[in-house]
């Protein structure tokens, strides 16, 4: 039984624009409330039954997905468009589950880029905690478990299942890599790197220097589970992709004659060209749909904007 097939229609027209889009908004732009909101709906996952495995959560439904699915994306065409429907889908389940009333929200590292250890998003208080231990010496080794705990914020003690395809229950996991790779990661994301993307002049160039810089720097620099496949078990995960959603989108208003342009192979390790038909699968947990359903966050299905 797929999950979300009675929530999410995919029988109208894609190309038709909604009325009322919702405006996705900054972490730091929110107010205490409509962050504590989110956190609560984003924990309140955890009590959901899972609709694929038994025994587990909704919340771990996500990194399930993005760790069995989601691969086949990376360093492909699909890999903005997939993960566009994939946070959707997040957000949904958010609303129509825990009952939250705002939007998805985003992280722009680009405003931290000097400093990431010290964002806002890694407040105990108003954030998401932080580091494990913030005066461990640097690694160079991604590791969960052992002293890489989270012990401050919402999700402090949290202990996940996946870790590849295999159960294995540990804690959420982070480790700063706070030492001489720090800055190297944080001129990855700098503004005027992000700029330089947004130049680029077809999909397939913007894309790969997306997925190389900003998408791989975050999850190394903040190492534990968000370095590895099951990365959404870090929530951060989900601000960091809808930060890079919006920066395609940014890319789609800078370049309309190229909204739709859709360039690359099919999927990862494949010499197929990729197809605005192509299907963006989502397993059992909801229906796939083809990438020009998604192409425009504007659309009927989406309904959003930055």
């Amino acid at each position: 039984m797929l999950y979300l097939t009675e929530t999410i229609s995919i029988t109208h027209s894609s190309q038709t624009l909604c009325h009322n889009p919702d405006t996705r908004h900054e972490w730091r732009s929110l107010s205490l409330d409509q962050k504590h909101e989110y956190l609560d709906a984003v924990q309140c996952l955890r009590h959901i039954p899972s609709a694929l495995n038994p025994n587990m959560s909704l919340y771990d439904d996500f990194p399930f997905l993005h760790n069995t699915i989601g691969d086949y994306a990376h360093m492909a065409a699909p890999f903005l468009a997939w993960h566009r429907y994939f946070i959707h889908l997040y957000e949904r389940a958010l609303k129509e589950q825990c009952g939250y009333s705002g939007t998805l929200t985003y992280w722009d590292w680009s405003l931290d880029w000097e400093t990431m250890p010290y964002a806002p998003v890694f407040s105990a208080e108003h954030g998401f905690g932080g580091d494990s231990h913030p005066n461990r010496a640097p690694s160079e080794d991604f590791i969960i478990g052992e002293d890489r705990c989270v012990d401050n914020g919402p999700f402090a003690g949290l202990e996940v299942h996946w870790f590849g395809k295999e159960d294995f229950p540990h804690c959420l996991s982070r480790g700063f890599r706070d030492g001489s790779p720090m800055p190297e990661m944080g001129y990855l994301i700098r503004p005027e790197a992000i700029e330089d993307l947004l130049r680029a002049t077809d999909y397939e160039k913007f894309f790969l220097g997306l997925e190389e810089g900003p998408h791989n720097a975050i999850p190394s620099a903040i190492g534990g589970d968000f370095s590895y496949t099951i990365a959404p078990y870090d929530p951060l995960f989900f601000l960091h992709h809808t930060q890079l959603d919006r920066t395609w989108w940014r890319w789609q208003q800078l370049h309309p004659s190229h909204q739709m342009q859709y360039l690359g192979a099919a999927k990862h390790h494949s010499n197929e060209s990729a197809s605005l038909d192509d299907i963006l699968p989502m397993g059992n947990f909801a229906p796939g749909i083809m990438v020009k359903e998604i192409m425009n966050t504007e659309s009927g299905l989406l309904c959003y904007r930055y």
